[in-house]
């Protein structure tokens, strides 16, 4: 085979080539590790439509120090990406290249709903996050929802739900509970207390929940309509906590009476309402 010419030359064009080749590539690789294309700048920019409330440059900053390698050419964006999704407050990153040495980093930004079982907050697309509740706006007043590790969907939803049966009564939810058995309890902005019961669809595997339930909505349907009604005969007394959790009603307890003043026919200490 050595004795053919032209099966010679192949072999010795190839192996010329693939030289050339591995001195290009490895010119290529000293070329961009050379100081000339380090980062020089990061620049960081809203999602569309939006500003950086809670994120600065020295936040970011503070974070990605010592935790970012390689250069304009060598930096690993997924990586990079990971490193900016670690700053607070940031829910998004994504990162491009500008030439010469430039990363541009586009952030989402957290957007609080909520706070959030001890030391954690709910965003508006219902995921938990941690970042300092005293970066809030001092005029920031935020429900307090709590409930198991994973339930954070179900919470904003059934939030909204409340929010929007209780808007035409000018009431909001300042607190959301949701107990281990997903029994629901809701404080309201006039310092009413709800104690909702079961939610029979919340852990069911039935969609359509536990046969026989009332569905959640109904019992806070069925208290709202009656609600104005109920508050006409109580003549002014307050009423502290309203259980909806009866099948055909529910029940009151009233806050006390101030000293000396005679007990109404509509003031007993609890009532029930069907």
């Amino acid at each position: 085979m050595w004795n053919d010419a032209r099966t010679t030359n192949l072999i010795a064009n190839t192996l010329a080539v693939l030289a050339v080749v591995a001195m290009l590539a490895a010119c290529v690789v000293w070329i961009g590790h050379r100081p000339y294309f380090t980062l020089a700048a990061i620049e960081l920019e809203p999602a569309p439509d939006t500003d950086l409330h809670y994120v600065s440059a020295e936040s970011v900053r503070a974070v990605i120090a010592h935790r970012f390698d390689g250069n304009f050419f060598t930096v690993n964006l997924d990586e990079a990406r990971e490193v900016f999704e670690s700053v607070p407050w940031v829910r998004r990153a994504s990162i491009r290249r500008i030439w010469p040495g430039t990363l541009r980093v586009q952030i989402e930004e957290e957007q609080p709903l909520a706070l959030w079982n001890e030391n954690q907050m709910i965003n508006t697309w219902g995921e938990a996050f941690t970042a300092n509740t005293g970066e809030l706006d001092d005029d920031t007043e935020l429900p307090q929802f709590s409930g198991p590790e994973g339930t954070e969907g179900l919470v904003v939803q059934r939030y909204a739900e409340l929010a929007r049966w209780f808007a035409p009564l000018d009431l909001h939810v300042r607190e959301l509970d949701l107990s281990p058995r997903y029994a629901w309890k809701a404080t309201l902005s006039n310092g009413l207390v709800l104690d909702l019961g079961r939610d029979p669809g919340a852990d069911a595997p039935d969609p359509h929940g536990v046969p026989g339930a009332l569905p959640f909505a109904a019992r806070i349907q069925r208290f709202v309509q009656a609600w104005p009604a109920v508050v006409s005969r109580l003549e002014g007394r307050g009423v502290t906590q309203a259980d909806l959790r009866y099948p055909n009603g529910f029940a009151l307890a009233l806050a006390p009476l101030p000293e000396g003043q005679p007990k109404s026919k509509s003031s007993s200490t609890s009532s029930k309402k069907r």
